[in-house]
């Protein structure tokens, strides 16, 4: 009997958050491929770790510089087509210096958001319910 073999993919990103005019924001990136919003993120490359990857690819996606904070690291598991499963591991982050610029190949916008609208603009289920989660950190956190 034969089956098919699952190929496993991995990404790595975070919320990037700041406060911005006395209210917090979260960055968000409109993908140039299908035009969805999220957050940055992308493809493990090599031998990085998690936060190694999360770094570059905020930093390759919006020209930022920032601090992970590894107290909050959720995982996104889906299939994004057949034979594939995908796990998009996401921690917070603050920027800490670069300047916004978005990754003209991939990116197609980019935009601060307040929570609200953030929650009402991202595409998929599941970066909701991150959001949702990075929300509740951030409220037990006191941060």
């Amino acid at each position: 009997m034969k089956t098919d073999s699952v190929k496993l993919e991995k990404s790595c990103g975070a919320i990037v958050w700041q406060e911005r005019d006395e209210m917090p924001q979260v960055l968000l990136i409109r993908h140039k491929n299908g035009g969805h919003w999220a957050f940055p993120k992308g493809h493990v490359e090599k031998n990085e770790t998690e936060e190694e990857t999360a770094l570059r690819e905020i930093r390759e996606e919006t020209g930022l510089k920032v601090r992970l904070n590894r107290g909050f690291r959720q995982v996104v598991t889906y299939s994004p087509k057949p034979q594939v499963m995908k796990d998009v591991i996401y921690f917070a982050a603050i920027p800490t210096g670069g300047s916004l610029k978005r990754q003209k190949e991939e990116v197609e916008e980019i935009a601060w958001a307040t929570l609200a609208q953030a929650l009402k603009v991202v595409t998929f289920e599941s970066d909701r319910q991150v959001l949702r989660d990075f929300i509740a950190y951030v409220e037990t956190m006191g941060l």
